[in-house]
């Protein structure tokens, strides 16, 4: 554990100390965003740009989360056991693409739909059922939503889409 937590600190300070734009936090088996991370990056947090917290053990998201990084553009969720997202995310006014596959979501997060800029949604194997197609229409950035392998129970009508949906089971 305590590799983990000095693996965690090492990439943060590597970000911090780089200025950089990207941070990766993916396999550092984390249950949550660590605490201590928000204050480490108060002076880069407007730059980072690209976040990664792929195939870690999150089980949900804060608020703080969002409203810390708010020039964010992409944010690659999957391989965690998510089940729901904060409110804050619809707030996200420059994310272009999320990563919600191989998580445990029941219900497709409807503050998605609130981000005009989002054009790309990856939920690929959760535990979705239905989708919410008229909301997702009225994104003007959409270009595609992945909710293969999901127990989506009504199939909608694709050919009146103006965004690509990948659906097959």
């Amino acid at each position: 554990m305590a590799r983990d937590v000095a693996n965690v600190a090492r990439r943060i300070n590597a970000v911090v100390e780089e200025g950089g734009d990207f941070l990766d936090l993916s396999e550092c088996k984390l249950i949550s965003f660590p605490d201590g991370a928000f204050k480490l990056m108060r002076s880069v947090s407007d730059n980072i740009r690209i976040i990664t917290l792929a195939n870690n053990e999150i089980k949900a998201l804060t608020n703080k989360f969002f409203k810390t990084f708010p020039q964010l553009r992409e944010l690659d969720l999957q391989g965690n056991v998510l089940t729901k997202l904060p409110d804050a995310v619809g707030e996200m006014e420059h994310l272009i693409s999320i990563n919600l596959s191989q998580n445990k979501l029941c219900a497709f997060p409807d503050q998605l739909t609130e981000i005009a800029t989002l054009e790309n949604i990856d939920m690929e194997n959760n535990e979705i059922s239905e989708i919410p197609v008229e909301k997702l229409s009225t994104m003007p950035a959409l270009k595609q939503v992945n909710v293969r392998s999901n127990p989506v129970t009504v199939l909608p009508d694709a050919s009146s889409l103006k965004f690509e949906l990948l659906i097959t089971q």
